[in-house]
């Protein structure tokens, strides 16, 4: 029998559509741009997903009263579970709460602990358990760039499946630290917080973070730059979208825009028509304009192009956009530091659209493409035939 520490930090990702770029200490703010939880609905995910595997049978669950994690259990699987509760959470959840969780949870004994949240709330766990209880995170958190979350909520169940049949040893992984007031300045201040230990599975396991200076290609950015001011000239009424990251913040800036480095920005007629914008305004802006178009790069070695930084740019936005109208940019230099693209949207749809191939086209200079592996849940990173397509030109 098994004991699996079971969290959630029910605040989690609440302020990423509506373009706080994180929700520590700013809850009020986000619920009152509308914000909505998300975090229960991915622990059920990954729940779900776990339920469906061979070491379901043999697990004991130690929990924290709702809304961190028993009311996830409950919902699913009613009273048939194995279950202790070990923390009852104040009326209003905080850091305190998670780290109050993590003790009891150490101290009743686990073999491992699932967790749905972000950067935030690993860090709140690691600075109580160390390296002395394992981690597994269900990623729900506006930012997650740490090396203990699995690629998508239905990623944790497999993995923790794995791990608790013995299939998979543990390795230690990155806590990053991502200072989120200077986040929401425009500065991206980032720091190793200390490791964890987290199972080892190489496909469904995110990297950490892997930071690539985009200046240091200023030619291939310069030429990616050329070839995106020439379709915003031949389509003047179609609304460009800039993602956040250096590599887009870079292009536009040769491009004379005023972009963001860390927001949605809005682009049409050669000017930027709306900076740092929340899922609401960038729907305002598709209503207004017929056709878009999303500029997007991949984060460094982790490889995601959506569901990292970006939750402004929900589900309803990308059916609106359309998955054909996302271009995603790149220096062969990054794409070298980065196995696979990836994405983690909340919506299954349109998940298994974006790994329906097995690979997409990447911008990589001026009217050239590389078509560069996908990965999903557990989808094969290379072709059918075991080879990569090569570059093409456009």
């Amino acid at each position: 029998m098994k004991r699996v520490g079971f969290l959630v930090n029910p605040i989690a990702g609440m302020g990423g559509r509506v373009g706080l770029k994180g929700t520590d200490g700013v809850l009020v703010e986000a619920l009152a741009l509308g914000a909505e939880p998300v975090a229960s609905r991915r622990a059920t995910e990954a729940l779900a997903s776990f339920a469906n595997t061979a070491a379901f049978r043999d697990v004991e669950w130690l929990t924290c009263g709702s809304p961190m994690g028993e009311g996830e259990l409950t919902g699913l699987f009613g009273d048939s579970l194995r279950r202790e509760t070990v923390h009852l959470p104040s009326k209003s959840t905080t850091a305190e709460d998670t780290r109050k969780a993590a003790r009891a949870l150490e101290e009743r004994g686990i073999d491992i602990l699932l967790f749905c949240g972000g950067d935030g709330t690993a860090r709140d766990l690691l600075d109580v358990l160390d390296e002395r209880v394992p981690l597994l995170g269900i990623p729900a958190g506006v930012k997650m760039h740490s090396a203990v979350f699995a690629v998508n909520p239905g990623s944790a169940g497999l993995i923790l499946s794995r791990f608790l049949l013995g299939e998979l040893p543990l390795g230690q992984a990155e806590v990053l630290d991502l200072d989120e007031e200077r986040y929401r300045k425009g500065e991206w201040s980032i720091r190793l917080h200390g490791l964890a230990r987290t199972p080892q599975e190489p496909n469904l396991v995110q990297m950490g973070k892997l930071l690539v200076t985009a200046v240091t290609d200023d030619v291939i950015l310069s030429e990616i730059a050329d070839y995106l001011g020439e379709l915003m000239e031949e389509e003047p009424d179609t609304a460009f979208l800039f993602g956040p990251g250096g590599t887009t913040h870079t292009v536009g800036e040769l491009l004379g825009l005023e972009t963001t480095l860390l927001g949605i920005d809005a682009v049409a007629h050669g000017e930027v028509i709306g900076r740092d914008l929340n899922e609401a305004a960038i729907l305002s802006v598709l209503r207004s304009h017929a056709r878009a178009k999303l500029v997007l790069s991949p984060i460094g070695a982790q490889g995601f192009v959506l569901g990292r930084g970006n939750l402004q740019l929900s589900p309803a936005v990308l059916q609106r956009v359309g998955l054909p109208n996302v271009l995603i940019v790149a220096t062969p230099a990054k794409l070298r530091n980065t196995p696979r693209l990836r994405a983690d949207t909340g919506d299954a749809e349109l998940d298994a659209a974006f790994v329906e191939r097995s690979h997409r086209p990447v911008i990589i200079g001026y009217r050239t493409k590389k078509m560069h592996p996908v990965g999903g849940r557990g989808t094969d990173p290379e072709g059918e035939d075991g080879r990569q397509p090569s570059c093409d030109d456009m």
